[in-house]
């Protein structure tokens, strides 16, 4: 598969051009990197008017995924706001109210965009839960909460892989989503590798109408780079509301390695990916015998319940940096370590070895405070647009949250904008180690 992005910007850098146009530095610079940097200069295409070496490219990312496909210099959370757009304009045509349905685990990225296109959300939460990143929502719970609506959401809005590896069942879900006549958005921001499993668990491939993948976090690719997947019903939208919510300065680097990306993705990575999710399970199997014990199905992510291995997760973090490993996100409960075919068997190796000589310990009793349903009083955008004052957590009961209080990693809010802080509340914060929220002023 060819690289028109990537090919064009080194045909420029060896032509020896006299750069009299943007970036500053001109292509020379501590960096090294800068002669790769350059701006929509003429033949480099326009991301958001794509017609040459762009388009071209994001016509092969397409053929890849089997799905129109667009690329985000902004993150997942810019082809966030851009789905909740989509989702707005088919409200529209559809006589709907602008309200979708939601996983209770959405990261924040979710309410930014429900507040700066006033969209309001309907939160779905589990039955049960052990954490409030995840929301292990069945079929049939959503059709059951869809049927005792009284207003019919435009769109059902669900995150699976969630931050510990959790996978729904992406096809039952929007086969009920469907019945409803609502489109059905996944946030795969952790999942862009699923297509390339022996068989696709990517959510496009499963019923999806729209999704976001993250390819900068378990692809070769450059932080902000990802992937906005549409149905070919919605794709003629993507380009012009991309282009309401992103920079028109993006970044060349991470276009040219979402174009590299390609052609590493038709290189023989779907080998290279079976050949990982077997030594994860391997190096699974091994540390369980050693009494690690494993939370989450996501193929190659490891997400270690760490109280019943003896410890925190955050002190299980701080032993394996001891040893010069860093992980992807620790809390009290959790130890998440994220892998993909770069990682290597030696990396494995490594990873194992240095849990295997952590010391055991008898498990700890204590478990995460269950996910609490705050109570609303205010709408999301009439609270995050509001003025508000930064206070000490133990001052802040009775008062509303303005802005989502928690930090990426994780970026799922404790409690959402326009809710009340109760005890309960302050609780969680504390679990979690939160001191400060911003809340509405008064």
């Amino acid at each position: 598969m060819d690289t028109p992005i990537c090919d064009f910007v080194r045909r420029y850098t060896e032509s020896g051009t006299l750069r009299l146009h943007m970036p500053g530095h001109k292509g020379a610079g501590p960096l090294g990197i800068e002669h790769l940097d350059i701006t929509e200069i003429a033949g480099a295409d326009s991301l958001y008017e794509a017609n040459g070496i762009i388009a071209a490219s994001e016509a092969n990312a397409s053929a890849l995924f089997g799905c129109p496909t667009f690329y985000s210099t902004g993150g997942s959370s810019h082809c966030i706001q851009a789905m909740l757009y989509l989702c707005l304009l088919h409200a529209k045509r559809t006589g709907r109210q602008p309200l979708i349905a939601a996983g209770r685990n959405a990261h924040k990225a979710l309410l930014h965009a429900a507040a700066l296109l006033d969209m309001d959300i309907e939160w779905l939460y589990p039955e049960d839960s052990n954490s409030y990143l995840s929301c292990s929502i069945s079929a049939e719970d959503l059709d059951r909460a869809l049927a005792n609506m009284s207003e019919k959401p435009a769109a059902v809005y669900v995150t699976s892989p969630d931050y510990l590896g959790n996978m729904l069942d992406i096809a039952a879900l929007a086969e009920a989503t469907h019945r409803h006549g609502c489109l059905f958005i996944v946030d795969n921001a952790h999942g862009s590798y699923l297509k390339f499993l022996p068989g696709s668990l990517h959510p496009m491939d499963l019923g999806a109408d729209l999704c976001c993948d993250s390819a900068h976090k378990t692809l070769p690719v450059l932080t902000g780079g990802a992937y906005l997947h549409t149905s070919p019903a919605l794709s003629g939208y993507a380009k012009n509301v991309l282009a309401l919510f992103g920079s028109t300065s993006p970044s060349y680097l991470i276009l040219q390695s979402l174009d590299a990306a390609n052609q590493y993705l038709s290189d023989g990575y779907r080998e290279r990916l079976s050949a990982a999710v077997k030594a994860v399970q391997g190096c699974k199997a091994r540390l369980a015998a050693h009494g690690f014990v494993f939370s989450g199905s996501e193929p190659i992510k490891l997400t270690i319940d760490a109280k019943r291995c003896g410890y925190y997760g955050t002190e299980l973090a701080d032993l394996l940096r001891k040893a010069h490993i860093e992980c992807e996100f620790s809390d009290p409960d959790y130890l998440v370590l994220m892998v993909t075919p770069e990682t290597g068997d030696e990396g494995l190796n490594r990873l194992e070895k240095a849990l295997v000589g952590i010391p055991r310990c008898p498990a700890l009793s204590d478990r995460p405070p269950h996910l609490h349903i705050a109570k609303r009083v205010m709408g999301i955008r009439a609270a995050a647009l509001s003025p508000f004052e930064t206070i000490c957590v133990s001052d802040s009961i009775g008062r509303v949250l303005a802005a989502a209080t928690v930090g990426c990693p994780p970026a799922v809010p404790i409690i959402v904008c326009g809710e009340q802080i109760d005890e309960e509340t302050v609780q969680h914060f504390r679990y979690y180690g939160i001191e400060e929220c911003c809340v509405v002023s008064e």
